[in-house]
């Protein structure tokens, strides 16, 4: 009773600016963590793909459970046969190994 319609249509809905300026804090924080996390983290695995693809016999790795062996045979893209020990080989999965200690030069064309 005491409230004019127009004092009750001033105080109503937000602006179409408030609404965009809400939003900002959540694009800047998807912008964060997309740079401190998503893309550093990509970036990690394109370089273990890398490694990975690169592996030779006679490289030294390190296996996901801490194994250190020597690639003996390349099978295909996903298998490898690395030995652990003299005279124990074993097949494994190119994507469990987790670092190359140390690789071997390539074999030298000869003309």
């Amino acid at each position: 009773m005491f409230i004019t319609p127009a004092y009750a249509q001033a105080a109503g809905g937000a602006g179409g600016g408030a609404a965009l300026a809400q939003f900002v804090p959540l694009i800047l924080i998807f912008g964060i963590m997309y740079f401190l996390l998503i893309r550093p983290q990509q970036k990690k695995m394109k370089e273990h793909q890398a490694m990975v693809g690169a592996l030779r016999r006679g490289d030294q790795v390190v296996t996901a459970g801490g194994i250190r062996a020597k690639v003996t045979k390349v099978i295909d893209d996903k298998d490898v046969e690395v030995e652990i020990a003299d005279g124990v080989k074993v097949r494994i999965v190119r994507a469990t190994i987790s670092a190359v200690v140390s690789k071997t030069e390539p074999a030298a064309t000869s003309n």
